[in-house]
């Protein structure tokens, strides 16, 4: 049998539609296969298909429902897992940096799932490991796997996901879980409705790929305002799909317009990110009975990733729109199927691997070492944590905006966009003056373009200004 092809989940859009659906599939068999009668929600007996498989749960953050469904995941497959939940007993309290950490635990596990502070910290474990990592939430990055478990319960609900109108409410900016539920709303073709807390919206990087790689368009405030709804921005899916829709028997009608319709379907309410932020949120909002009373309320699904510090009033576990508890539970299966998908305990084929929303002419990937050229300019970063430097490199994804006659640099990292850069010609040892100069640069190979954060740093590095023709 050929070997398996090594495959990290380290941001929701590593999973293709399809694969996302493989994952719903086969975490319905479980469900089928291992029941509890008396609470339908979770599994109540084990399976033995991982005997012999090790997880390993890398966790520098505090963690209940992640850490524990993974583990609980890995028992109920028959397997065993190892785990290092607390930093200050770990090598880390001795300075050993995370690529070292995870090149040593991929020869005692089959798979390692990782949470840590710093954004990007996913992808660099996945740099150094020899078995696949898990993104079980790195800083204000991404929480895949957090969002499998949110559209797997609407599934369960029989949610349709195309023109689904979806409220996102809290802190929308340090929120990783939110980040990658609206990356899969987008391509699955919902609208999203963003009610951030003051001054906590979605990060620029974010709203900027909403809108240029999956084509979620914002509609203008004039045309969706409400003032009962306190509705910051609107984001309509395409007329288009990308891929299929999530849910079975969807039919689309192509030619029609984006229809916001005055129902809201789910509302998604998330909690301060006090672990993130200096000083606590003013006006955050607070979801409760009262302010679920108007009509188009009626048939909405109140989700929380939880845990929930005050902002979703406990009297509404009793409602029946209210499915977080639901949704905590099913984390298990769905972190059963993705072990197994990721690994050789399921049988089937292998996951190909996802190709994003850019051509691959335009995304070319720029490397170079720790100490030359521009860093990324997210300060949470994996590039900026001192016991990571000598493993990471200023390593960015070169994407062409075609509209705006310019290029983006996006960290390979930690995903955040740098708009504002300068870009020079090595072989030349001129600052390049557009967009059309860098396309070139580029076209010549990697070895010929570095980046600055401005001209004066370009020049001090002795590169000089291009003259006009």
């Amino acid at each position: 049998m050929a070997a398996r092809k090594l495959r990290h989940v380290t941001s929701i859009n590593d999973l293709s539609n399809e694969e996302i659906e493989k994952v719903f599939d086969l975490a319905e068999r479980y469900l089928e296969k291992l029941p509890d009668s008396t609470y339908p929600y979770r599994i109540g007996s084990s399976a033995r298909d991982g005997s012999g498989h090790i997880l390993a749960s890398l966790f520098y953050e505090p963690s209940t429902r992640t850490r524990l469904s993974f583990e609980s995941a890995m028992l109920r497959l028959g397997g065993q897992f190892i785990t290092s939940a607390d930093p200050a007993t770990s090598s880390v309290a001795k300075g050993e940096s995370l690529a070292d950490t995870v090149r040593v635990i991929s020869n005692y596990s089959d798979v390692i799932v990782l949470r840590h502070p710093r954004d990007g910290a996913a992808r660099l474990a996945a740099e150094y490991a020899t078995v696949p990592v898990i993104n079980g939430g790195d800083g204000a990055h991404e929480h895949p796997t957090q969002t499998l478990c949110d559209l797997f319960t609407l599934r369960k609900e029989n949610k349709q996901l195309r023109d689904l109108n979806v409220v996102v409410s809290g802190d929308l900016k340090g929120s990783r879980t939110i980040h990658s539920f609206v990356y899969a709303l987008a391509r699955f073709g919902a609208n999203i409705m963003t009610m951030p807390a003051k001054g906590m919206g979605l990060p620029h990087h974010v709203d900027a790929r909403l809108q240029e790689e999956f084509n979620c368009r914002p509609l203008p405030r004039h045309k969706y305002e409400d003032k009962n709804a306190s509705i910051d921005a609107l984001y309509v899916t395409p007329d288009k799909p990308h891929q299929l829709s999530l849910i079975p028997n969807v039919e689309f009608d192509d030619t029609a317009d984006v229809k916001i319709r005055s129902k809201v379907d789910v509302f998604y309410v998330t909690r301060f990110q006090k672990e993130r932020w200096a000083e606590a949120s003013e006006e955050y909002p607070r979801i409760d009975a009262k302010f679920l009373k108007a009509s188009k309320y009626a048939e909405t699904s109140v989700l929380h990733p939880l845990p929930r510090v005050g902002e979703l009033d406990i009297a509404l576990d009793t409602d029946s729109r209210a499915l977080y508890f639901q949704q905590a539970a099913y984390g298990v299966p769905i972190r059963m199927a993705l072990i197994a998908l990721l690994t050789d305990i399921a049988v089937g084929e292998q996951l190909p691997r996802f190709e994003n929303g850019f051509d691959e002419a335009d995304v070319t990937t720029y490397s170079q070492p720790p100490d030359l050229g521009m860093r990324c300019g997210n300060p949470n970063c994996i590039v900026h944590d001192p016991q990571e430097r000598a493993y990471t490199r200023n390593k960015f994804t070169v994407l062409h905006r075609a509209a705006a006659k310019a290029y983006r640099l996006r960290c390979f990292y930690c995903e955040a966009d740098i708009d504002e850069f300068v870009a020079v010609n090595t072989r030349r040892r001129k600052i390049l003056p557009g967009e059309a100069e860098i396309g070139e640069t580029i076209a010549e190979g990697p070895e010929s373009l570095l980046i600055f954060a401005d001209h004066a740093e370009a020049a001090s590095h002795g590169f000089a200004e291009s003259r006009s023709a």
